[in-house]
C-alpha cells in the first residue's frame, strides 16, 4: 500500500530550540489547514461548532510558537 503522509522527521537530542519551534509551527499550521477544511465540510453548525474551537487553538498555539520562535532569533 502506497503511504500518502509521510513518517515525520526523529530529533535527536541536539536538535536546536530554534529547530524544534520550527518544526511545531509547521505541524500547527498543517493543523489549521486540516480544521479548516473540515469545517468547509461540514455545512450543518453542530458540525462546525467543535472545529471551529479547535481552529481557535490551534491559531492561539501557533501565535505563541511564532513569539517564542521571535525570541529565540533575538538572542542569537
Amino acid at each position: 500500500m502506497l503511504k500518502i503522509v509521510p513518517d515525520p522527521p526523529l530529533y535527536s537530542s541536539d536538535s536546536s530550540l530554534e529547530d524544534i519551534l520550527i518544526q511545531t509551527s509547521e505541524y500547527l499550521l498543517c493543523a489549521l489547514t486540516v480544521a479548516q477544511q473540515t469545517v468547509l465540510l461540514h455545512t450543518l453548525p453542530a458540525g462546525q461548532f467543535m472545529t471551529l474551537a479547535a481552529i481557535h487553538e490551534i491559531e492561539n498555539a501557533r501565535s505563541l510558537v511564532e513569539v517564542a520562535l521571535s525570541r529565540v532569533n533575538l538572542r542569537h
